[in-house]
């Protein structure tokens, strides 16, 4: 689908697979061959990475570190998990390019978005690590800011759940799962698979939102392409009821 551009934010724990923590060669493989397959496809791809397969906040807590030390610690495991995803997406035989929103020249760009863009358009995938730079926010946040400021079609945040729902579907059977929601719908009621912040400057910059599951082979592609898959956060979204399904 020639002149779609798409932003792509894996979790952390996507690239964790069958390991307790850190990387998986399968589960990294995987992702990295459905992002070549999209690019490949003719859309413009960027992606944000996670670090909670590295990192998490309740290391965090045992070791007794203030908040912005450990959000900083968090920046940095996303960068490993960012360099580990380009080896593995270029030696499938697609160009990459890492920005980082912390400088370190030696193995990534800084973070600037009109090469960004330059990048994309000249067919290479972009991997944006390190969050946005700063403490407390989420690399949740940090994808709904790359995605507006690169003028994305639609973020595309790749989750361990196949959508929202109105409960947690782990403790509740009965969860409902909506097809599409409004973005203030999904605010005032708290829902939990992204973070508001990310949610509320969405709502701002009219940036629609797909939440699907990751670990579906050839999801992302779908996604990528506007099949309907998950969930859809958008201004056309209802207040949910009539939206909800099992």
């Amino acid at each position: 689908m020639s002149g779609r551009r798409v932003l792509l934010k894996l979790s952390g724990e996507a690239l964790v697979g069958s390991e307790p923590f850190g990387l998986d060669n399968d589960a990294v493989t995987r992702l990295a061959q459905e992002i070549v397959a999209v690019r490949g496809s003719g859309v413009d791809l960027a992606v944000v990475v996670g670090g909670g397969n590295i990192f998490r906040g309740r290391q965090a807590e045992a070791l007794g570190l203030e908040q912005a030390q450990a959000h900083y610690m968090g920046m940095m495991a996303t960068v490993i998990n960012s360099l580990a995803l380009q080896h593995v997406v270029e030696r499938l035989g697609a160009e990459t390019r890492v920005q980082s929103a912390i400088r370190m020249d030696e193995v990534a760009e800084p973070f600037i978005r009109r090469r960004a863009i330059r990048h994309m358009e000249k067919g290479r995938v972009v991997i944006f690590a390190a969050g946005t730079g700063n403490p407390f926010f989420t690399t949740d946040t940090a994808a709904a800011l790359r995605a507006i400021e690169i003028d994305a079609d639609v973020l595309l945040a790749a989750k361990n759940v196949d959508g929202v729902y109105d409960t947690d579907p782990s403790k509740n059977e009965a969860a409902n799962r909506y097809a599409r929601i409004h973005y203030d719908a999904y605010l005032q009621r708290n829902l939990r698979a992204l973070d508001a912040t990310a949610v509320s400057l969405c709502r701002d910059h009219n940036m629609p939102i797909v939440v699907f599951d990751a670990s579906q082979p050839g999801i992302i592609q779908r996604a990528a392409q506007g099949e309907t898959v998950g969930t859809l956060i958008s201004a056309d979204g209802e207040g949910g009821g009539a939206d909800a399904t099992g």
